[in-house]
Protein backbone atom coordinates (compact mmCIF):
# COMPACT_ATOMS: atom_id res chain seq x y z
CA UNK A 1 0.00 0.00 0.00
CA UNK A 2 1.45 3.45 -0.90
CA UNK A 3 2.38 5.79 1.92
CA UNK A 4 -0.01 8.68 2.64
CA UNK A 5 1.30 12.00 1.30
CA UNK A 6 1.51 14.92 3.77
CA UNK A 7 1.67 18.60 2.80
CA UNK A 8 3.38 20.89 5.34
CA UNK A 9 2.04 24.46 5.43
CA UNK A 10 3.59 27.21 7.56
CA UNK A 11 4.79 30.72 6.79
CA UNK A 12 7.35 30.37 9.62
CA UNK A 13 10.56 28.82 8.24
CA UNK A 14 11.69 27.39 11.59
CA UNK A 15 8.28 25.75 12.15
CA UNK A 16 8.37 24.18 8.68
CA UNK A 17 11.84 22.83 9.48
CA UNK A 18 10.67 21.25 12.74
CA UNK A 19 7.67 19.60 11.11
CA UNK A 20 9.70 18.31 8.16
CA UNK A 21 12.27 16.81 10.55
CA UNK A 22 9.56 15.01 12.54
CA UNK A 23 7.59 13.72 9.56
CA UNK A 24 10.53 12.73 7.37
CA UNK A 25 11.86 10.61 10.23
CA UNK A 26 8.78 8.37 9.90
CA UNK A 27 8.79 5.43 7.51
CA UNK A 28 4.99 5.55 7.30
CA UNK A 29 4.54 8.99 5.70
CA UNK A 30 5.75 10.80 2.58
CA UNK A 31 6.22 14.59 2.72
CA UNK A 32 5.59 16.39 -0.58
CA UNK A 33 4.75 19.91 -1.79
CA UNK A 34 3.39 18.79 -5.16
CA UNK A 35 0.20 17.07 -6.27
CA UNK A 36 -2.91 16.51 -4.16
CA UNK A 37 -1.98 15.38 -0.63
CA UNK A 38 -3.77 12.82 1.51
CA UNK A 39 -3.14 14.84 4.69
CA UNK A 40 -2.33 18.47 5.55
CA UNK A 41 -0.23 19.62 8.50
CA UNK A 42 -0.35 23.34 9.41
CA UNK A 43 2.28 24.66 11.81
CA UNK A 44 2.44 27.87 13.84
CA UNK A 45 3.87 29.46 16.99
CA UNK A 46 1.24 31.53 18.84
CA UNK A 47 -1.52 31.86 16.27
CA UNK A 48 -2.50 30.34 12.97
CA UNK A 49 -1.69 32.58 10.02
CA UNK A 50 -4.61 33.53 7.79
CA UNK A 51 -2.43 33.01 4.73
CA UNK A 52 -1.58 29.47 5.93
CA UNK A 53 -5.24 28.74 6.46
CA UNK A 54 -6.02 30.13 3.00
CA UNK A 55 -3.33 27.93 1.42
CA UNK A 56 -4.80 24.89 3.17
CA UNK A 57 -8.30 25.80 1.93
CA UNK A 58 -7.06 26.20 -1.64
CA UNK A 59 -5.21 22.90 -1.37
CA UNK A 60 -8.30 21.11 -0.14
CA UNK A 61 -10.73 22.73 -2.59
CA UNK A 62 -13.95 20.71 -2.48
CA UNK A 63 -12.11 17.56 -1.36
CA UNK A 64 -12.22 16.42 2.26
CA UNK A 65 -8.52 16.24 3.21
CA UNK A 66 -7.86 15.68 6.94
CA UNK A 67 -5.95 18.61 8.43
CA UNK A 68 -3.94 18.84 11.68
CA UNK A 69 -2.75 22.06 13.36
CA UNK A 70 0.52 21.95 15.34
CA UNK A 71 1.12 24.97 17.63
CA UNK A 72 4.32 25.33 19.65
CA UNK A 73 2.98 28.11 21.87
CA UNK A 74 -0.75 27.62 21.40
CA UNK A 75 -3.68 28.13 23.71
CA UNK A 76 -7.11 26.70 24.38
CA UNK A 77 -8.61 29.61 22.42
CA UNK A 78 -6.45 28.74 19.40
CA UNK A 79 -7.51 25.09 19.59
CA UNK A 80 -11.21 26.01 19.75
CA UNK A 81 -10.83 28.41 16.82
CA UNK A 82 -9.04 25.72 14.80
CA UNK A 83 -11.83 23.20 15.29
CA UNK A 84 -14.46 25.78 14.41
CA UNK A 85 -12.55 26.51 11.19
CA UNK A 86 -12.71 22.88 10.10
CA UNK A 87 -9.34 21.63 11.41
CA UNK A 88 -9.65 17.92 12.28
CA UNK A 89 -7.12 17.68 15.12
CA UNK A 90 -4.78 19.82 17.23
CA UNK A 91 -1.34 18.91 18.62
CA UNK A 92 0.79 20.94 21.03
CA UNK A 93 4.28 21.50 19.64
CA UNK A 94 5.88 20.02 22.74
CA UNK A 95 4.10 16.72 22.03
CA UNK A 96 4.55 16.78 18.24
CA UNK A 97 7.57 14.47 18.14
CA UNK A 98 5.72 11.78 20.09
CA UNK A 99 2.15 12.23 18.81
CA UNK A 100 2.01 13.92 15.39
CA UNK A 101 2.67 10.90 13.16
CA UNK A 102 0.12 8.80 15.05
CA UNK A 103 -2.51 11.54 14.84
CA UNK A 104 -2.01 11.93 11.08
CA UNK A 105 -2.17 8.18 10.46
CA UNK A 106 -5.36 7.92 12.55
CA UNK A 107 -7.03 10.47 10.27
CA UNK A 108 -5.91 8.81 7.05
CA UNK A 109 -8.32 6.42 5.35
CA UNK A 110 -7.44 5.38 1.78
CA UNK A 111 -10.27 6.38 -0.53
CA UNK A 112 -11.36 4.02 -3.30
CA UNK A 113 -11.63 5.36 -6.80
CA UNK A 114 -14.75 7.54 -6.87
CA UNK A 115 -17.66 5.86 -8.58
CA UNK A 116 -20.28 8.43 -7.65
CA UNK A 117 -20.12 11.54 -9.81
CA UNK A 118 -21.02 14.72 -7.93
CA UNK A 119 -20.71 13.26 -4.41
CA UNK A 120 -19.09 16.53 -3.26
CA UNK A 121 -22.32 18.40 -4.10
CA UNK A 122 -24.24 16.57 -1.37
CA UNK A 123 -22.69 18.53 1.49
CA UNK A 124 -23.15 17.41 5.07
CA UNK A 125 -22.01 14.76 7.50
CA UNK A 126 -25.27 14.17 9.36
CA UNK A 127 -26.67 10.68 9.57
CA UNK A 128 -29.54 11.72 7.27
CA UNK A 129 -27.19 12.96 4.54
CA UNK A 130 -24.94 9.90 4.75
CA UNK A 131 -28.01 7.71 4.32
CA UNK A 132 -29.27 9.77 1.36
CA UNK A 133 -25.88 9.63 -0.39
CA UNK A 134 -25.75 5.86 -0.11
CA UNK A 135 -29.33 5.41 -1.31
CA UNK A 136 -28.93 7.79 -4.27
CA UNK A 137 -25.86 5.84 -5.32
CA UNK A 138 -27.77 2.54 -5.24
CA UNK A 139 -30.91 3.89 -6.92
CA UNK A 140 -28.98 5.61 -9.73
CA UNK A 141 -27.75 2.27 -11.07
CA UNK A 142 -31.30 0.98 -11.58
CA UNK A 143 -34.04 1.99 -14.02
CA UNK A 144 -36.73 2.31 -11.34
CA UNK A 145 -39.01 5.33 -11.07
CA UNK A 146 -37.96 7.68 -8.26
CA UNK A 147 -40.06 10.03 -6.12
CA UNK A 148 -38.09 12.80 -4.40
CA UNK A 149 -39.92 14.62 -1.60
CA UNK A 150 -38.98 17.52 0.62
CA UNK A 151 -39.71 21.15 1.38
CA UNK A 152 -38.97 23.92 -1.10
CA UNK A 153 -35.25 24.61 -1.35
CA UNK A 154 -33.99 21.27 -0.01
CA UNK A 155 -32.29 20.28 -3.29
CA UNK A 156 -34.73 17.96 -5.06
CA UNK A 157 -33.55 18.96 -8.53
CA UNK A 158 -29.93 18.32 -7.49
CA UNK A 159 -30.89 14.78 -6.48
CA UNK A 160 -32.52 14.23 -9.87
CA UNK A 161 -29.37 15.43 -11.65
CA UNK A 162 -27.13 13.18 -9.55
CA UNK A 163 -29.35 10.16 -10.22
CA UNK A 164 -29.13 10.84 -13.95
CA UNK A 165 -25.38 11.55 -13.98
CA UNK A 166 -24.65 8.26 -12.16
CA UNK A 167 -27.04 6.12 -14.19
CA UNK A 168 -26.40 4.07 -17.34
CA UNK A 169 -28.37 6.83 -19.14
CA UNK A 170 -25.87 9.57 -18.26
CA UNK A 171 -24.84 10.09 -21.91
CA UNK A 172 -28.47 10.78 -22.90
CA UNK A 173 -30.58 13.88 -22.13
CA UNK A 174 -31.98 14.89 -18.75
CA UNK A 175 -35.17 16.82 -19.52
CA UNK A 176 -36.60 18.92 -16.66
CA UNK A 177 -40.34 19.61 -16.77
CA UNK A 178 -41.95 22.09 -14.36
CA UNK A 179 -45.40 20.60 -13.87
CA UNK A 180 -46.63 23.66 -11.96
CA UNK A 181 -46.14 25.79 -15.07
CA UNK A 182 -48.14 23.63 -17.51
CA UNK A 183 -51.84 24.58 -17.87
CA UNK A 184 -54.28 21.84 -18.92
CA UNK A 185 -54.63 23.35 -22.38
CA UNK A 186 -50.93 22.79 -23.06
CA UNK A 187 -50.34 19.46 -21.32
CA UNK A 188 -50.46 17.29 -24.45
CA UNK A 189 -48.45 19.63 -26.67
CA UNK A 190 -45.78 20.19 -23.99
CA UNK A 191 -45.39 16.56 -22.93
CA UNK A 192 -46.21 14.67 -26.15
CA UNK A 193 -45.49 17.20 -28.91
CA UNK A 194 -47.63 18.20 -31.89
CA UNK A 195 -47.87 17.85 -35.65
CA UNK A 196 -47.69 20.68 -38.10
CA UNK A 197 -51.11 22.32 -38.41
CA UNK A 198 -52.45 20.76 -35.21
CA UNK A 199 -53.47 24.23 -34.01
CA UNK A 200 -53.08 27.84 -35.03
CA UNK A 201 -49.39 28.73 -34.98
CA UNK A 202 -48.14 25.12 -35.28
CA UNK A 203 -46.07 25.79 -38.39
CA UNK A 204 -43.74 22.82 -37.84
CA UNK A 205 -43.89 19.49 -36.04
CA UNK A 206 -42.40 19.46 -32.55
CA UNK A 207 -41.26 16.71 -30.17
CA UNK A 208 -42.69 16.88 -26.67
CA UNK A 209 -40.60 16.79 -23.50
CA UNK A 210 -41.02 13.04 -23.00
CA UNK A 211 -39.81 12.29 -26.53
CA UNK A 212 -36.81 14.58 -25.99
CA UNK A 213 -35.97 12.48 -22.91
CA UNK A 214 -35.91 9.30 -25.02
CA UNK A 215 -33.04 7.12 -23.80
CA UNK A 216 -32.42 9.45 -20.87
CA UNK A 217 -34.29 10.77 -17.84
CA UNK A 218 -37.49 12.80 -17.53
CA UNK A 219 -37.61 14.90 -14.36
CA UNK A 220 -41.16 15.96 -13.46
CA UNK A 221 -40.71 18.72 -10.91
CA UNK A 222 -43.63 19.74 -8.65
CA UNK A 223 -45.70 16.81 -9.90
CA UNK A 224 -48.09 17.33 -6.99
CA UNK A 225 -49.37 20.48 -8.73
CA UNK A 226 -50.70 18.62 -11.78
CA UNK A 227 -54.46 18.80 -12.34
CA UNK A 228 -56.50 15.54 -12.42
CA UNK A 229 -56.68 15.84 -16.22
CA UNK A 230 -52.90 16.18 -16.52
CA UNK A 231 -52.37 13.34 -14.03
CA UNK A 232 -54.37 11.00 -16.26
CA UNK A 233 -52.27 11.93 -19.28
CA UNK A 234 -49.00 11.41 -17.40
CA UNK A 235 -50.20 8.10 -15.97
CA UNK A 236 -50.87 6.64 -19.42
CA UNK A 237 -47.46 7.71 -20.70
CA UNK A 238 -45.73 6.24 -17.64
CA UNK A 239 -47.63 2.95 -17.94
CA UNK A 240 -47.28 2.42 -21.71
CA UNK A 241 -44.08 4.37 -22.44
CA UNK A 242 -45.93 5.58 -25.54
CA UNK A 243 -46.86 9.10 -26.62
CA UNK A 244 -49.03 10.45 -29.39
CA UNK A 245 -48.39 13.88 -30.81
CA UNK A 246 -51.28 16.31 -30.82
CA UNK A 247 -52.87 16.12 -34.25
CA UNK A 248 -51.59 12.60 -34.96
CA UNK A 249 -52.93 9.06 -34.51
CA UNK A 250 -49.51 7.43 -34.57
CA UNK A 251 -48.07 6.18 -31.28
CA UNK A 252 -44.37 6.70 -30.62
CA UNK A 253 -42.45 4.50 -28.20
CA UNK A 254 -40.31 6.41 -25.71
CA UNK A 255 -37.73 4.95 -23.34
CA UNK A 256 -37.23 7.28 -20.40
CA UNK A 257 -36.35 6.91 -16.75
CA UNK A 258 -38.83 8.86 -14.60
CA UNK A 259 -37.81 10.98 -11.60
CA UNK A 260 -40.56 13.05 -9.99
CA UNK A 261 -40.33 15.62 -7.20
CA UNK A 262 -42.83 17.37 -4.96
CA UNK A 263 -42.99 19.44 -1.79
CA UNK A 264 -46.47 18.06 -1.07
CA UNK A 265 -47.50 14.93 0.82
CA UNK A 266 -48.63 12.89 -2.19
CA UNK A 267 -49.65 9.90 -0.11
CA UNK A 268 -52.03 12.01 1.99
CA UNK A 269 -53.36 13.76 -1.12
CA UNK A 270 -53.94 10.38 -2.78
CA UNK A 271 -55.88 9.16 0.26
CA UNK A 272 -57.96 12.34 0.17
CA UNK A 273 -58.70 11.88 -3.55
CA UNK A 274 -56.68 14.94 -4.62
CA UNK A 275 -54.02 12.90 -6.42
CA UNK A 276 -54.49 9.70 -8.42
CA UNK A 277 -53.52 6.69 -6.31
CA UNK A 278 -52.52 4.65 -9.37
CA UNK A 279 -50.11 7.39 -10.46
CA UNK A 280 -48.74 7.70 -6.92
CA UNK A 281 -48.04 3.96 -6.82
CA UNK A 282 -46.26 4.20 -10.19
CA UNK A 283 -44.08 7.05 -8.93
CA UNK A 284 -43.40 5.76 -5.44
CA UNK A 285 -41.02 2.94 -6.36
CA UNK A 286 -37.78 4.38 -4.99
CA UNK A 287 -38.48 7.12 -2.44
CA UNK A 288 -35.95 9.75 -1.35
CA UNK A 289 -37.00 12.26 1.31
CA UNK A 290 -34.82 15.33 1.86
CA UNK A 291 -35.12 16.62 5.44
CA UNK A 292 -35.25 20.39 6.02
CA UNK A 293 -32.17 22.15 7.35
CA UNK A 294 -33.75 22.67 10.77
CA UNK A 295 -33.70 18.88 11.24
CA UNK A 296 -29.98 18.51 10.40
CA UNK A 297 -28.42 21.52 12.04
CA UNK A 298 -24.97 19.89 12.16
CA UNK A 299 -24.86 20.37 8.38
CA UNK A 300 -25.47 24.14 8.52
CA UNK A 301 -21.87 25.35 8.81
CA UNK A 302 -20.45 22.79 6.31
CA UNK A 303 -23.06 23.88 3.75
CA UNK A 304 -22.44 27.57 4.45
CA UNK A 305 -18.70 27.05 4.01
CA UNK A 306 -19.32 25.12 0.78
CA UNK A 307 -21.10 28.18 -0.62
CA UNK A 308 -18.42 30.48 0.83
CA UNK A 309 -15.73 28.64 -1.15
CA UNK A 310 -17.95 28.71 -4.22
CA UNK A 311 -18.38 32.49 -3.94
CA UNK A 312 -14.67 32.91 -3.23
CA UNK A 313 -14.12 31.67 -6.77
CA UNK A 314 -17.06 33.62 -8.24
CA UNK A 315 -16.13 36.95 -6.64
CA UNK A 316 -12.36 36.44 -6.74
CA UNK A 317 -12.07 36.60 -2.94
CA UNK A 318 -9.95 34.71 -0.39
CA UNK A 319 -12.15 34.63 2.70
CA UNK A 320 -11.17 32.15 5.41
CA UNK A 321 -14.43 31.74 7.32
CA UNK A 322 -17.49 33.38 8.90
CA UNK A 323 -17.31 35.79 11.82
CA UNK A 324 -18.42 34.34 15.19
CA UNK A 325 -21.64 36.39 15.14
CA UNK A 326 -22.42 35.22 11.61
CA UNK A 327 -21.85 31.58 12.58
CA UNK A 328 -24.18 32.04 15.54
CA UNK A 329 -26.88 33.52 13.29
CA UNK A 330 -26.51 30.65 10.82
CA UNK A 331 -26.87 28.09 13.60
CA UNK A 332 -29.84 29.77 15.28
CA UNK A 333 -31.98 30.58 12.23
CA UNK A 334 -34.61 27.96 11.28
CA UNK A 335 -34.08 28.39 7.50
CA UNK A 336 -37.64 27.99 6.21
CA UNK A 337 -36.25 28.37 2.68
CA UNK A 338 -33.67 25.65 3.39
CA UNK A 339 -30.49 25.34 1.29
CA UNK A 340 -31.67 27.86 -1.29
CA UNK A 341 -32.20 30.51 1.41
CA UNK A 342 -28.81 29.79 2.97
CA UNK A 343 -27.08 30.10 -0.40
CA UNK A 344 -28.80 33.43 -1.07
CA UNK A 345 -27.75 34.84 2.32
CA UNK A 346 -24.11 33.87 1.72
CA UNK A 347 -24.23 35.48 -1.74
CA UNK A 348 -25.66 38.70 -0.27
CA UNK A 349 -22.86 38.68 2.32
CA UNK A 350 -20.26 38.52 -0.46
CA UNK A 351 -21.91 41.35 -2.38
CA UNK A 352 -21.72 43.58 0.73
CA UNK A 353 -18.28 42.36 1.87
CA UNK A 354 -15.53 44.98 2.16
CA UNK A 355 -12.60 44.20 -0.17
CA UNK A 356 -10.12 43.88 2.72
CA UNK A 357 -12.23 41.59 4.91
CA UNK A 358 -11.24 37.94 5.18
CA UNK A 359 -14.08 36.91 7.49
CA UNK A 360 -17.55 36.84 5.96
CA UNK A 361 -20.17 38.94 7.75
CA UNK A 362 -23.81 37.88 7.37
CA UNK A 363 -26.00 41.01 6.78
CA UNK A 364 -26.67 43.03 9.96
CA UNK A 365 -30.46 43.06 9.48
CA UNK A 366 -30.50 39.27 9.23
CA UNK A 367 -28.39 38.81 12.38
CA UNK A 368 -30.58 41.25 14.36
CA UNK A 369 -33.77 39.54 13.19
CA UNK A 370 -32.43 36.15 14.35
CA UNK A 371 -31.32 37.54 17.70
CA UNK A 372 -34.66 39.29 18.32
CA UNK A 373 -36.55 36.15 17.37
CA UNK A 374 -34.51 34.10 19.83
CA UNK A 375 -35.24 36.56 22.64
CA UNK A 376 -38.94 36.41 21.81
CA UNK A 377 -38.78 32.62 21.64
CA UNK A 378 -37.14 32.35 25.06
CA UNK A 379 -39.85 34.54 26.59
CA UNK A 380 -42.58 32.47 24.93
CA UNK A 381 -41.00 29.26 26.19
CA UNK A 382 -41.01 30.66 29.72
CA UNK A 383 -44.74 31.48 29.39
CA UNK A 384 -45.45 27.93 28.26
CA UNK A 385 -43.48 26.42 31.14
CA UNK A 386 -45.24 28.72 33.61
CA UNK A 387 -48.69 27.71 32.33
CA UNK A 388 -47.82 24.00 32.38
CA UNK A 389 -46.39 24.27 35.88
CA UNK A 390 -49.46 26.12 37.20
CA UNK A 391 -51.78 23.46 35.71
CA UNK A 392 -49.63 20.50 36.83
CA UNK A 393 -48.82 19.80 33.15
CA UNK A 394 -52.47 19.53 32.16
CA UNK A 395 -52.07 20.55 28.52
CA UNK A 396 -55.74 21.34 27.90
CA UNK A 397 -55.87 23.75 30.84
CA UNK A 398 -52.49 25.24 29.94
CA UNK A 399 -53.71 25.86 26.37
CA UNK A 400 -56.82 27.62 27.70
CA UNK A 401 -54.68 29.76 30.02
CA UNK A 402 -52.53 30.80 27.04
CA UNK A 403 -55.59 31.36 24.80
CA UNK A 404 -54.29 28.77 22.33
CA UNK A 405 -55.67 25.60 20.85
CA UNK A 406 -54.30 22.35 22.22
CA UNK A 407 -52.57 21.67 18.86
CA UNK A 408 -50.86 25.09 18.95
CA UNK A 409 -49.50 24.28 22.40
CA UNK A 410 -48.20 20.91 21.18
CA UNK A 411 -46.47 22.51 18.20
CA UNK A 412 -44.77 25.15 20.35
CA UNK A 413 -43.68 22.52 22.88
CA UNK A 414 -42.00 20.63 20.06
CA UNK A 415 -40.52 23.88 18.72
CA UNK A 416 -38.85 24.71 22.06
CA UNK A 417 -38.09 21.11 23.05
CA UNK A 418 -40.27 21.28 26.16
CA UNK A 419 -41.24 17.97 27.74
CA UNK A 420 -42.51 16.96 31.16
CA UNK A 421 -39.48 14.73 31.79
CA UNK A 422 -36.79 17.39 31.47
CA UNK A 423 -38.77 20.63 31.70
CA UNK A 424 -36.88 23.90 31.24
CA UNK A 425 -33.57 22.20 30.55
CA UNK A 426 -34.82 21.14 27.13
CA UNK A 427 -35.62 24.62 25.83
CA UNK A 428 -33.86 25.16 22.53
CA UNK A 429 -32.50 28.54 21.42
Amino acid sequence: MPKPVVRIISEAVHVRGRLREILCASDELLVSNTGVPDLICIGCDYRMSLSDFERAENCRGSARIPTVLVAWNGSEELAIGAFRSGIDDYVQGSAARAELVGVLLSLYSPQPEPDFVGDELLVGHSEAMRSIKGYVQRVAKTSSNVLVTGETGTGKELIAKLIHRNSPRADKPLVCINCAAIPDTLVESELFGYERGAFTGAHTSHDGSLKMADGGTAFLDEIGDLSPYAQAKVLRAVETREVCRLGSNKLQHVDFRLVAATNRDLQARAQEGQFRQDLFFRLNVARIHLPPLRERREDLLPIANHFRLEYNRTFGRNTVGFSPRSEQAILQHLWPGNVRELKNIVEIAFINLDPERQWVEIPELFCKAVENKNVTGAAEAERILSALSRTSWNKSKAAQMLSWSRMTLYRKMVRYGISEDVGPLSIKP
